[in-house]
């Protein structure tokens, strides 16, 4: 009888080996993750008497990878979650449910981490000895496969990080090729900008554009959503308007087309703000058309205007429900200070916003300071009005003095 439960031992011990023989090769050959819980359910089925089994694991939730012997559908049956409490192999004992099924649970962690629960039923072992052996095991080569499973993960997580750093720097790139590399800041015509993104790649754009001796365009515009989508939409955006104002000067026409091809582009799941003005020189006179864009604000001889005339956003409709030109004469000095929402929309630990009358008060006091002070000094309100709490959105101004 002794002998013959040496050979039981032996046999066993051989079929342990077997199956973890399996195991690492399948693992060497960096199978699938379906593949290895296939061998897993294979190994244990083939090479240990256990007639019932559900391998549940964690993989941003606890679902069941592995069943068979049970009468109901454990791939079906969410995990009771207080077996994830376990620390050690625990009989099961007065359930009625489906985890009633089985006699012991087991648990599969990785240093202080549970990452497995396997459920067992019907091992056939000739004493306990021999029981607590394969439970062991159950729970060694468990460990082994969801191990290997979770590094697998790990590393394809790292291939995607890597893959979306790659992308995040090249969006980053493109976004920076959507500024103006020089802005001038000459006697007679400054143009100063600033830009703090909230992200690595934001959703804002600016430009100055020479179109002949006596006219620039000045524009700003704001996307919706962050990210990727938005700085590559935004590059197409620029290209189209850069295309579009050697083809004409007249800012109707361009808001039009802009339009069409931001809905195109876009099939209306996102669309942009868009304030542009285009100032002459020898005639004076400042057009200008805001699309659905936090209103800039000129100062003019003291007074301060909020330039508003304009259109809807751009990318929602097609065409425009109205399209009206702001026209303003007679402007030979003037400062005129653009923006973005995230400007305004800055909040402090209160919840309030910095606002427009902020903004007001400060160009009503301050209208004749050089732009890059100008600048400075909205960043440094912009931080103390904040307080602790974080930026919620780029920061984006852009500023243009013209002086006899």
């Amino acid at each position: 009888m002794e002998t013959l439960s040496l050979q039981n031992k032996y046999h066993l011990k051989e079929l342990e080996l077997n199956a973890l023989l399996e195991i690492t090769q399948a693992i060497n050959n960096n199978l699938p993750e379906k593949s290895l819980y296939k061998i897993y359910d294979f190994t244990i089925r083939a090479n240990l008497n256990i007639s019932k089994l559900a391998l549940y694991v964690y993989d941003e939730a606890w679902a069941c990878k592995v069943n068979y012997g049970t009468i109901m559908n454990c791939f079906e049956v969410p995990l009771d979650m207080n077996f994830t409490q376990l620390r050690r192999v625990t009989p099961i004992e007065g359930r009625d449910d489906v985890f009633g099924e089985f006699d012991y649970v087991i648990p599969v962690s990785h240093k202080s981490t549970i990452l497995a629960l396997v459920f067992v039923g019907g091992i056939e072992m000739e004493n306990e000895e021999m029981k607590n052996s394969s439970t062991r095991f159950i729970q060694a080569l468990s460990n082994i496969i969801v191990v290997a499973v979770e590094n697998k993960k790990l590393a394809r997580q790292q291939l995607e990080q890597e893959a979306l750093r790659k992308e995040l720097e090249i969006a980053s790139d493109v976004q920076q090729f959507l500024f103006p590399e020089n802005l001038p800041y000459g006697v007679h015509l400054k143009v100063e900008a600033s830009y703090l993104p909230h992200d690595r790649v934001g959703g804002d754009y600016y430009d100055y554009i020479p179109i002949n001796r006596n006219q620039f365009l000045i524009c700003i515009a704001d996307v919706s959503g962050k990210g990727i989508p938005a700085a590559l939409m935004m590059s197409n955006f620029q290209a189209s308007l850069r295309t579009l104002i050697r083809q004409t000067p007249n800012l109707k026409e361009i808001i039009e087309e802009l339009n069409y091809q931001v809905l195109e582009n876009a099939k209306g799941e996102k669309f942009i703000t868009f304030f542009a003005a285009i100032y002459d020189h020898q005639l004076k006179t400042l057009v200008y058309v805001n699309s659905g864009h936090n209103p800039p604000i000129l100062v003019n001889n003291g007074s301060i205007t909020l330039l508003e005339e304009g259109s809807t956003v751009l990318g929602a409709m097609n065409p425009l429900p109205f399209i009206n030109e702001g026209f303003i004469t007679d402007l030979d000095e003037f400062l005129l200070f653009s923006y973005t929402d995230g400007v305004t929309e800055t909040e402090n630990e209160k919840g309030e916003e910095f606002g427009m009358e902020r903004l007001k008060e400060y160009f009503s006091e301050n209208g004749q300071q050089d732009l890059r002070k100008i600048h400075q000094d909205i960043i440094i309100a912009l931080d103390n009005f904040k307080g602790r709490k974080g930026y919620r959105d780029d920061i984006t101004m852009l500023s243009c003095k013209v002086e006899l």
